[in-house]
C-alpha cells in the first residue's frame, strides 16, 4: 500500500492505496465523485477523461500513485470554469448528448480543444474528438456545440477564456521543455471516407437535384416494407400515382415547392413525441409503366438538427381484382447526424408503417370520382398523438397475443 493525497475538485483526499489502483477508481471509490464514467478501461473510449493539473488524461489507465499531490478536476468540479460555462449550454442547445455516458469525458476534451485551438475548423475538431467515442448522437451535435463555443470565444469577447488560454499555452511549453523539446504529434488533414451519397451532399446543397442521383447509389440503410389497398382499378391508380403534386398531398407532412417533369423539390415535416424534423430536399421519380412500378430517389437535410437523409421509396401496383389494387411499398433510407439514433428504432418503424397506411387512406379519398374536378385537394392532416397511441396499443396487443 502507498499513502497518497490527491486534490479532487478542490478537496484533498488522502488514502493508503494499492500501487496499481487506477485514478478512475480512486476518484469514484475514494473521492466519491461518480460523474467520472468507466467504459472500456483500456484508454480507448475516452469516457473517463478528467483534468490532471488542468490537462485531460485517461483516468482508467493512469495510476493513482502517479498523481500524488496533483489536482484533479472531474465533471462535478467545473462550476467556476469559464469554458464550461459556455460548453454546457452549447451541448444542450445543439443536442450534443443523449444517454450522457460519454458526456463527462467529452466535455473535458471539448474544453481542451477550445483552449488549445482557438481557430480550429470542423475537420480539426473532429480529429481532436476522435479519442472520445459516443454511441448515441452521431457526433454532429457535439461538433456543432464546440464550433459554437469557438465562435463565441473569438476576439476579446471572453477575457476569462483568453486568460485560461494564455495559462494553458504556458503549461504546454513547460511540458515540451520537460520532454526534451519534443515537438509532439505530427498533424494530419481529416479525410471524408464516407459513402458516395454523403460526399455528394457536401459538394452540392441538400435541395439540389444533382445530389439525388448520388443518393440512389447508396443501398445501405434501414428498410421498411408496407402496403395498402385502394378500391380502384390498377390502371386508374397508376395514372393517379404519376401526378406528383397530388401524391405529395397524400403524404402527411409533405409539401412540394417546385415540380418539373419527374423531379421535385419540397419539404417533409415529421413529429413523433419529442422528435421533430423538417427535411428540405429534392427527389426524382423513375417509372416503369410496363411493370407498374416506380422508385422515388431523394436526399435532404433537416433544418433543425442538420441531420442528412437519403433513400429510395419503391412502390409496385398489384391487381387484386378488377376493382381493387394493392400498392406495395419498400422504403430504404439512411440518416447521418443526430437523428440517426432513431433510424433503427422498432417504434419508429411501426410509426412509419402507420404513415404508409395514412397515405393509402388519403389516396383513396383523393381518387374519389364523386369529388368535383375543380375542387382543391384538402391538405393531408396527421394527428401525431393518436398515431403514437395507436402504435403503442398495437404493441401491447401483440405482447399479450391479441394481435391480428
Amino acid at each position: 500500500m502507498t499513502a497518497i493525497a490527491i486534490e479532487i475538485n478542490k478537496r484533498t483526499v488522502s488514502r493508503d492505496v494499492p500501487s496499481r489502483m487506477h485514478l478512475a477508481d480512486f476518484i469514484r471509490d475514494e473521492g466519491r465523485q461518480t460523474g467520472t464514467h468507466l467504459g472500456c478501461e483500456h484508454g480507448v473510449c475516452g469516457a473517463c477523461t478528467v483534468l490532471l493539473d488542468g490537462q485531460p488524461v485517461r483516468s482508467c489507465i493512469t495510476f493513482a500513485v502517479a498523481c500524488d499531490h496533483k489536482q484533479v478536476t472531474t465533471v462535478e468540479g467545473y462550476d467556476d470554469d469559464p469554458v464550461m460555462a459556455l460548453l454546457r449550454p452549447a451541448f444542450s442547445r445543439h443536442h450534443g448528448l443523449q444517454c450522457g455516458f460519454c458526456t463527462p469525458g467529452m466535455l473535458a476534451t471539448a474544453r481542451d480543444i477550445v483552449l488549445r485551438f482557438p481557430n480550429a475548423d470542423e475537420d480539426l475538431v473532429r480529429v481532436e474528438l476522435s479519442g472520445n467515442l459516443c454511441r448515441c448522437t452521431g457526433y454532429m451535435g457535439i461538433v456543432n456545440a464546440v464550433m459554437d463555443v469557438l465562435g463565441q470565444c473569438r476576439g476579446d469577447g471572453t477575457p476569462a477564456v483568453a486568460a485560461l488560454r494564455a495559462a494553458n499555452a504556458k503549461v504546454y511549453r513547460d511540458i515540451t521543455v520537460a520532454a526534451g523539446g519534443a515537438t509532439g504529434f505530427r498533424r494530419f488533414k481529416a479525410t471524408d471516407i464516407g459513402q458516395v451519397a454523403v460526399a455528394a451532399e457536401k459538394q452540392a446543397p441538400a435541395d439540389d437535384t444533382a445530389a439525388v442521383s448520388a443518393a440512389g447509389a447508396s443501398k445501405a440503410g434501414t428498410s421498411i416494407q408496407g402496403g395498402f389497398k385502394v378500391p380502384y382499378p390498377a390502371a386508374e391508380v397508376w395514372k393517379f400515382m404519376a401526378d406528383l403534386p397530388a401524391v405529395a398531398g397524400c403524404l402527411p407532412g409533405a409539401e412540394l415547392t417546385e415540380h418539373e417533369g419527374d423531379r421535385v423539390k419540397g419539404r417533409v415535416a415529421i413529429k413523433f413525441g419529442p422528435m421533430s424534423a423538417s427535411f428540405n430536399g429534392a427527389a426524382r421519380l423513375d417509372r416503369n409503366d410496363a411493370a407498374r412500378s416506380a422508385v422515388l430517389k431523394g436526399a435532404g437535410q433537416d433544418s433543425i438538427s442538420k441531420s442528412r437523409a437519403n433513400g429510395d421509396v419503391s412502390y409496385r401496383l398489384v391487381e387484386v381484382d378488377a376493382r381493387t389494387t394493392k400498392v406495395e411499398v419498400d422504403l430504404l433510407y439512411s440518416l447521418q447526424g443526430p437523428l440517426a439514433q432513431f433510424s433503427r428504432s422498432g417504434l419508429v418503424k411501426d410509426f412509419v408503417g402507420r404513415l404508409i397506411q395514412e397515405f393509402g387512406k388519403n389516396v383513396t379519398l383523393r381518387m374519389d370520382p364523386d369529388r368535383a374536378s375543380d375542387l382543391p385537394l384538402p391538405p393531408a392532416k396527421l394527428n401525431a398523438f393518436s398515431l403514437a397511441m395507436s402504435v403503442m396499443w398495437s404493441r401491447i396487443r401483440r405482447l399479450f397475443g391479441r394481435g391480428d
